[in-house]
């Protein structure tokens, strides 16, 4: 079932979180999941460019921000992301868009962008 919806995964620092969320309520984004996860890149957690091939991983702490919306605005919403987090250092950040089959509100029975 086709039904014009996204998930937005962003995996960034805590730095810009509030910036971040205001800006997505201004976007109309009606709910997001955030956790708290720990990660690294390729860069394997330095905050060098040149890493080491021998070097081990040194896991960060990070974000995890779940947003699901109607397809029609994820370029909007990542660009207005990439804004906010964009420093030009190792770390600022991760974005993942994902198509939806559908979307199930529990309570109501809604489905698609009504269960938003």
């Amino acid at each position: 079932m086709a039904t014009g919806l996204s998930k937005i995964e962003i995996i960034t620092s805590f730095a810009k979180f509030t910036e971040l969320q205001k800006e997505l309520s201004h976007l109309g984004v009606r709910g997001m999941t955030v956790t708290q996860v720990m990660g690294c890149g390729i860069q394997k957690g330095s905050a060098e460019y040149a890493v080491e091939e021998n070097e081990e991983f040194v896991l960060l702490p990070k974000q995890q921000i779940s947003l699901v919306v109607e397809t029609s605005k994820v370029r909007e919403i990542v660009e207005a992301v990439k804004q906010i987090l964009y420093t030009g250092h190792i770390g600022d950040g991760k974005i993942f868009v994902y198509s939806l089959d559908n979307v199930i509100k529990v309570r109501t029975g809604d489905e698609g962008a009504d269960a938003l």
